[in-house]
């Protein structure tokens, strides 16, 4: 299944069968993100640890929180951020350029929906 959010392309991989990631839920994901080119510019893997943050909130860039709305645990999708939804006209390290399109491989882990 492909869907588009406001330029975000989302698409799923494995459709999860858990908890729905919602706005304001805390999530844990793994992700590998690459730029356009095919460079992997960073990993959760590579840190040994899923990460978290919570959906809706400005700690992620703002395609992360589209791109994960709806995903279910268990669920893996590539998300293709466009730059004005991720860094922009920013320089974030060495490999991230402005301007820079954005594709991220992630999986949810688990959600915890706020209360």
């Amino acid at each position: 299944m492909t869907s588009e959010l406001p330029e975000v392309k989302i698409t799923d991989t494995v459709i999860g069968t858990g908890q729905t990631a919602s706005k304001g839920a805390l999530v844990f994901c793994h992700y590998e993100g690459f730029l356009e080119d095919g460079t992997k510019f960073d990993s959760s893997y590579d840190h040994g640890r899923p990460f978290e943050f919570v959906v809706g909130s400005k700690k992620v860039i703002a395609g992360w929180s589209l791109g994960f709305l709806g995903m279910k645990e268990g669920g893996k999708r590539t998300i293709y951020v466009p730059a004005h939804l991720a860094y922009g006209e920013r320089q974030i390290g060495k490999f991230i350029k402005p301007h820079s399109n954005l594709i991220f491989h992630v999986e949810l882990i688990e959600a915890r929906p706020r209360e």
